[in-house]
């Protein structure tokens, strides 16, 4: 009696992935908003249409990342829970992350 078992060359190149993405987010990096608020997560938290959108409609002059770094954290927070369904822009940078994480791991698209 012999046993046949499919599948492995797609688990082969499912892993690779995943070894890929690990060794990609290894260590600190410096990633755009865009590429971590992307449409998909965007459209899934808020009903805004992608990352710029989030920015225009703020209410606050955001022309550089100076111009970001000096609105006061309470109210971009206040202005994040408005929008979204997280409570800070901690709260929503940390979810995002890790969306990005599963992404180059292979387990989301």
């Amino acid at each position: 009696m012999s046993v046949k078992i499919t599948g492995m060359d797609s688990l082969q190149k499912k892993l690779k992935k995943m070894a890929d993405g690990a060794r990609e987010l290894d260590g600190q990096h410096q990633v755009a908003i865009p590429d971590l608020l992307t449409e998909s997560f965007l459209a899934k938290h808020t009903s805004l249409a992608n990352a710029q959108e989030l920015f225009d409609k703020s209410g606050f002059k955001i022309d550089s990342s100076e111009d970001f770094k000096a609105i006061p954290d309470d109210e971009w927070d206040q202005y994040i829970s408005s929008v979204s369904s997280f409570e800070s822009w901690k709260e929503m940078l940390q979810s995002a992350t890790a969306e990005y994480a599963k992404r180059k791991m292979g387990f989301s698209s």
